[in-house]
């Protein structure tokens, strides 16, 4: 059974006049070899004309595109620089974007991330068909291993439900695992509750750069997590309510586990937090050194920031292991906002000075790539 809050509607009315407009259009080249010559009408559905290539392939659930699943596309736009215009529609499936489908973009042909929907149901403890089980990167719906992947206006989505499988220990099901430098999502949603969104990188080295931008994230245990040097603009954190667990916390928002080489992971800037739980039931972050990884500093900063109720003043941060403290890494806030950012015991909310804030960017977390400019 789907969970209440994953919310993953079909899709709304008013889009199946705009299905059956291009329906035509669609149907007169619908073999993928013909893709580079077809007319491309998407770009009066939200999907900008300008940004679609000549290698163009059309997703669409009811036959009217070339593929019907995200995956066979995915499959079939071998090399670099494919475009993917996914039509109105819940699509159950995992997908997999390996490191050499380099450049893709993915277009909800809608004008909110509601209409697209990737879905599916694993968790780190669902047994696999040959045998063991997934694992928490196993589990994640859609994995995303290339570099310059570009997505805009699609819900990502894990709607494994701990109710339904009280057996099964490990609870972590990802709705997306990011590894690939110059990954950017623009009005996506990410819906899960353990482990929803896997910001990470190929490897302990490889200082993967991410950029999430006008994005919903909704969850309860470390729900935003990994090694990614990632910067979140303009975000909402949703923090969900829990019937399993009678006493706080419920859960937290962040769990980077930044590489120690690493001089910066995570940003959130000018976004906010909320949550349907009690009040202060909810921390903000934690520290995740993994076991894979012991050198691990991990780095969060949380600036311009409005922070709800949900989140426990007193103390923002715990431990994930007690041999890793917060206060030994590197965590910090800035001008944050809202009754869950008020300060009532200093040592436990590190701020940043004005001059430290200076380099806390979205410009110097990110370099030379400028993802913001191709938002829409």
């Amino acid at each position: 059974m789907p969970s209440p809050h994953l919310r993953l509607p079909l899709p709304r009315r008013r889009f199946l006049t705009a299905s059956a407009a291009i329906g035509a259009a669609l149907a007169l080249a619908s073999a993928p070899a013909r893709a580079a010559t077809r007319p491309r009408p998407f770009g009066r559905y939200g999907a900008p004309a300008a940004r679609l290539t000549p290698q163009t392939l059309y997703v669409d659930a009811s036959g009217h595109g070339d593929f019907t699943s995200v995956q066979a596309a995915v499959t079939a736009a071998t090399g670099s620089g494919w475009t993917l215009v996914i039509a109105p529609g819940t699509y159950r499936e995992t997908v997999a974007v390996d490191p050499g489908r380099t450049e893709m973009t993915w277009l909800g042909a809608g004008d909110d991330p509601r209409d697209v929907v990737i879905v599916y149901d694993n968790a780190a403890g669902t047994p696999k068909p040959g045998g063991g089980t997934y694992g928490t990167t196993g589990s994640a719906t859609t994995l995303v291993q290339a570099p310059g992947f570009t997505a805009h206006r699609i819900t990502f989505a894990n709607d494994w439900l701990r109710a339904d499988h009280p057996g099964v220990s490990g609870t972590q099901a990802v709705a997306i695992k990011v590894q690939g430098d110059r990954s950017a999502f623009h009005r996506c949603r990410f819906l899960g509750h353990q482990d929803t969104l896997y910001a990470d990188s190929m490897a302990l080295t490889a200082f993967a750069r991410q950029y999430f931008a006008h994005c919903y994230v909704e969850g309860d245990v470390d729900f935003v997590f990994g090694r990614a040097t990632a910067v979140y603009e303009h975000c909402h954190f949703r923090t969900l309510t829990r019937t399993d667990l009678t006493s706080a916390p419920y859960g937290f928002v962040l769990a980077p586990a930044t590489a120690g080489a690493n001089p910066r992971g995570y940003l959130v800037t000018d976004s906010r937090v909320t949550s349907e739980a009690p009040d202060a039931y909810y921390k903000l972050a934690r520290p995740w050194v993994p076991s894979s990884d012991t050198t691990a500093h991990p780095s969060l900063t949380v600036r311009d920031t409005h922070l709800g109720p949900g989140i426990d003043v007193v103390a923002p941060y715990a431990n994930m292991s007690d041999s890793f403290p917060w206060q030994e890494q590197r965590f910090a806030e800035y001008r944050n906002t809202g009754p869950g950012a008020r300060v009532t015991v200093p040592e436990n909310r590190p701020q940043l000075t004005a001059v430290q804030a200076e380099s806390a960017t979205r410009e110097t977390y990110l370099g030379d790539w400028a993802p913001w400019r191709e938002g829409c």
